[in-house]
């Protein structure tokens, strides 16, 4: 840091008005003292006060020249935001994190929420042009990077204020309008929310490395030096995206459209990495970092500013097969021998490539990985020659082959694009038993079991696979589930004696056919499967290659012209279609999750009913989950995994699907939290909006990143997602206590009271979306309303300008369609995010 000259300084750092404008006997903002170096750091302070804003400063002949920007700054270059010049600030500013005391200037909650340096683009005085009215520059900084422009507006009228526009030039770094303010919550030095830093808390998270000012470029205390490297500095690691599924089939599937690749014997983990820091994910959205510790090392030492990569963590033998057993071993003892094979590449420098043909995926994945680094390894594959493939595995004994179409999209739910193939049959079952050894200790079977039509039935029992250390550990988990009562019915003769548990626990199978009574024959145990929960547990079973790889539903409709909607003259018919149409983008949020139907079978302005539980009417496209309701029972709920599934609703006369806050592989643990902000009747759409964004600042404020979308109805839905950790009684708590702050702080606008006759003039804070066994509509779900509208999730920006909540109809799939590929929503509803504990 250069010195000054003393003309400089008294050109440069006259804080006069600065000082005038504070006592320094009430607040701890800096008088100013130590301002005598010059350099070329800027921060950003997120600043809490009469309203919400970010303060922008540059530094510049011992001073930091500031702008307040009214809604943050934005990385998309159509964005001009109002940045309204403040007093020159003190450099020792910079480093000012806290609390302005009410009734002093600026009262409220400062955030450091950016730092880092600046410079002028090559050619310009910024001197002399700050004096024209413009600055076009370069920031390096955590969040904000690349260039930037500013220019003065004309005064209009008797206007006092001097405003100008803060814009983000076209480059590397530019985004979205919310990639900034939407997503960074919390303080680039202490890591704290704007609500801790108010109540004067310590981070809940981690602490990170903090920058020295001004803008030295600083490292977390994990980031590597491959990370250090990667063009255009970091990103945050990608928060969990739905898994792709594959339909299990009767044979690989044939011609040059598909690519094979061998099955692994391990689990499948998403890998998202930035900033030289990473985390590890089931498929269910489980944070496993550090189960997968040396994985996710070798992981963030990839030369790149961010990624999420698909694949599975397995164990290798010495014949080179993957070994679930081993994995199992592993995890116990000596995790440093798993390894990761990446077949996929859903994210990469903060692009989503899951519209992007697999090949093309596959392709920067390789370019990525190559021969390896470390234990992550790049999954091989051919084009063609699918049945051949699988003779030479099995030969060799292996588990199987993955078949995926060549030009498929990344979907994140099961469909045609995905087939597996088996050497030997596999699968899942939950342990409900055991019978006992005629020896001093151990067991001599466990007993089985398996979900049909949502109802759990007894599948046999399996004697071999054990060893020892095995049969201790399993006696250790199921001794404190005991029961005294049978878990399920099964054939006496089959269970004499047994001793039976609650089931909690799910075992991997291998077995070579299921009798006409549906019990396992020559079944062996390969070991226990930790990322499943039992109630996701159900009977798979092949399909004809032909049917699965179909893209296009299976499904028939009948009575294709009924009129569903009378004033939009919407048909069963057309409604079929837009489903049809619209699965690829609604399956990652609806499929694999309870829902909720509303059927109405004569159209909407018949009779209409919620529908969530079914014995089977439904055919074998619609699937269930066994749910355990409050007196011990278990009932079937729906969900449903693919087009076909979707369909088969629609033909049974449904128009609306809801879906609870958590997925059947966790159904007690939520993956979001949804606030419904329902107006009472003939309140205006302003009033909505304007409360939208008022939740989303307070929820920001303690940490969480939320999402808006459309119900179609008359509200807005603000969604956080979560990683599922949080059961339901804490989220129901949480979500609770948040809606009644809203109302007794703002009791004429908000209310958190379920009576209509107390919403009089006032938006409801409706809570009561999160808890166990309630739904909220799905993500482009028609609505059973005049014009068969669709609830659509939108940006925060577009929130400032829609007109209103039901602006999406059946009509517009095709529009849907594009927009969910569009970059300003390819992140729409995923965060690397907890409940906080407030």
């Amino acid at each position: 840091m250069a010195k000054r000259s003393a003309t400089k300084a008294a050109a440069g750092a006259d804080l006069t008005r600065y000082r005038s404008m504070r006592d320094f006997t009430k607040t701890q903002e800096p008088s100013g003292a130590s301002a005598d170096t010059a350099g070329n750091g800027f921060v950003v302070q997120k600043h809490a006060a009469t309203r919400l804003h970010y303060d922008l400063r540059l530094e510049l002949d011992g001073v930091l020249k500031s702008w307040a920007v009214t809604r943050g700054p934005s990385l998309d270059p159509a964005d001009k935001r109002l940045a309204i010049r403040t007093e020159d600030h003190p450099l020792d500013y910079a480093r000012f994190e806290g609390t302005i005391p009410k009734g002093q200037y600026g009262g409220g909650t400062v955030m450091l929420w950016d730092n880092g340096t600046w410079e002028p683009v090559p050619g310009k005085d910024p001197r002399k042009t700050l004096e024209e009215g413009h600055l076009h520059f370069t920031l390096h900084g955590r969040r904000m990077r690349g260039e930037w422009i500013m220019f003065r507006l004309k005064p209009r009228g008797r206007e006092k204020t001097e405003n100008w526009i803060l814009r983000k030039v076209q480059d590397s770094f530019a985004g979205g309008s919310d990639d900034l303010v939407g997503h960074y919550l919390t303080s680039v030095e202490s890591d704290r929310t704007m609500a801790e830093i108010a109540e004067g808390q310590k981070s809940t998270r981690p602490e990170e490395a903090s920058a020295p000012w001004p803008g030295k470029k600083a490292t977390s205390p994990t980031r590597s030096k491959a990370a250090d490297k990667a063009k255009g500095g970091t990103l945050p690691p990608p928060p969990f995206h739905s898994v792709q599924l594959a339909t299990l089939v009767d044979t690989v599937p044939s011609g040059n459209a598909w690519v094979h690749e061998m099955k692994f014997d391990g689990y499948r983990t998403l890998i998202a990495v930035g900033g030289g820091e990473g985390r590890a994910y089931t498929r269910s959205g489980l944070d496993w970092t550090d189960r997968f510790a040396g994985i996710v090392e070798d992981a963030a030492s990839l030369p790149v500013r961010s990624a999420l990569i698909d694949g599975e963590a397995v164990v290798f033998d010495d014949a080179g097969r993957s070994d679930f057993q081993r994995l199992q071993n592993a995890l116990k003892g000596s995790p440093d021998t798993i390894d990761y094979v990446a077949f996929d590449l859903l994210a990469l420098d903060g692009d989503d490539l899951t519209s992007l043909p697999l090949l093309e995926r596959k392709g920067r994945l390789e370019k990525l990985v190559g021969k390896g680094v470390g234990r992550i390894r790049y999954s091989e594959h051919i084009q063609g020659s699918g049945e051949r493939l699988l003779t030479e595995f099995c030969a060799a004994g292996l588990e199987g082959v993955i078949s995926k179409r060549a030009d498929s999209k990344y979907i994140g739910s099961r469909t045609g694009g995905w087939l597996k193939t088996k050497c030997i049959r596999r699968q899942e079952f939950v342990i409900v038993g055991w019978t006992p050894s005629d020896k001093t200790r151990g067991f001599r079977s466990l007993l089985l079991g398996v979900h049909e039509d949502g109802v759990l039935r007894y599948a046999g029992k399996v004697g071999t696979g054990f060893d020892g250390d095995e049969i201790d550990r399993l006696l250790d988990l199921m001794k404190p589930l005991e029961r005294k009562t049978a878990t399920i019915e099964a054939p006496r003769a089959a269970v004499r004696g047994a001793h039976w548990i609650r089931p909690a626990l799910v075992a991997e199978i291998a077995f070579t056919e299921m009798t006409d009574e549906g019990t396992l024959r020559h079944p062996s145990y390969v070991g226990l499967r930790e990322d499943k929960k039992p109630e996701a547990v159900v009977l798979e079973t092949e399909r004809a290659v032909e049917k699965a790889a179909s893209t296009e539903p299976s499904v028939k409709i009948t009575n294709r012209e009924r009129v569903i909607d009378p004033e939009g003259g919407v048909t069963k018919g057309r409604l079929a279609d837009y489903y049809a149409e619209i699965a690829p983008i609604m399956l990652p949020w609806a499929s694999s999750r309870p829902i909720s139907l509303v059927r109405c079978p004569q159209g909407r302005a018949k009779k209409c009913f919620f529908q969530k539980h079914d014995a089977g009417s439904f055919g074998d496209k619609v699937h269930h989950v066994g749910v355990t309701e409050k007196d011990g029972h278990e009932e079937p709920y729906l969900y449903v995994d693919n087009a076909d599934g979707l369909l088969t609703c629609v033909q049974m006369g449904t128009i609306e699907f809801h879906g609870w806050g958590s997925r059947i592989e966790d159904v007690e643990k939520a993956d979001r939290l949804v606030l419904d902000l329902d107006p009472d009747e003939g309140l205006d759409f302003d009033k909505v909006r304007s409360a939208a964004f008022h939740v989303r600042e307070m929820l920001a404020e303690i940490g969480l990143e939320t999402f808006p979308m459309t119900t179609g109805g008359k509200g807005i839905h603000v969604i956080a997602p979560l990683t599922p950790q949080a059961e339901w009684p804490m989220v129901k708590d949480f979500a609770l206590r948040f809606a009644t702050a809203l109302a007794q702080a703002q009791p004429d606008r908000f209310t958190a009271a379920l009576s209509k006759a107390k919403r009089s003039g006032r938006i409801f804070i409706d809570y009561l979306r999160n808890q166990r066994g309630a739904t909220a509509v799905m993500p482009y779900s028609v609505r059973a309303r005049p014009g068969a509208t669709v609830a659509s999730p939108i940006t925060w920006e577009e929130l400032h300008t829609l007109d209103k909540p039901s602006h999406w109809t059946v009509a517009d799939a095709s529009e849907l369609i594009e927009r969910a590929s569009a970059k300003a929503l390819a992140g729409w509803g995923r965060a690397d995010q907890v409940l906080p504990d407030v």
